[in-house]
């Protein structure tokens, strides 16, 4: 490497780069891999070894052939790590039954924190709910 060179520099730099971008691309190719129940074993093995011979012609290939399936793969999965975490934030919270969320919207009203009309609604939505 000559670092006395700006081209020097700039040609370690940009290749630098495109290594991490093929490591990131590499990683997404293989949980991909991962993630697909569909595909067979088989081919799975042999999309790896191909990455592994032909690294960059393979990931393209793979983005363009399996790309769709790979960006709706990766939707699934959020939506489901999404839900799940919402089933745990709901779960650890705890929810309160539509009787508990009455009283306890009384006792605002009692203490004069929320009016009359505000009661009404916080009511109206825990029987809404139940």
């Amino acid at each position: 490497m000559d670092w006395s060179s700006f081209w020097g520099v700039l040609w370690y730099t940009l290749v630098i780069f495109a290594f991490i971008a093929y490591l990131v691309v590499l990683f997404m190719i293989l949980s991909d891999l991962f993630r697909d129940h569909k595909l067979s074993a088989g081919w799975k093995v042999l999309w790896i070894i191909a990455l592994v011979i032909f690294p960059y012609l393979t990931a393209f290939v793979y983005i363009l052939a399996r790309g769709q399936g790979m960006a709706e793969r990766s939707h699934s999965a959020a939506v489901a790590a999404a839900r799940s975490q919402e089933q745990y934030i709901q779960h650890a919270a705890g929810q309160a039954s539509p009787a508990h969320q009455i009283a306890t919207a009384k006792s605002l009203l009692d203490a004069g924190v929320v009016s009359q009309e505000e009661y009404e609604v916080l009511k109206s939505k825990a029987l809404a709910a139940a």
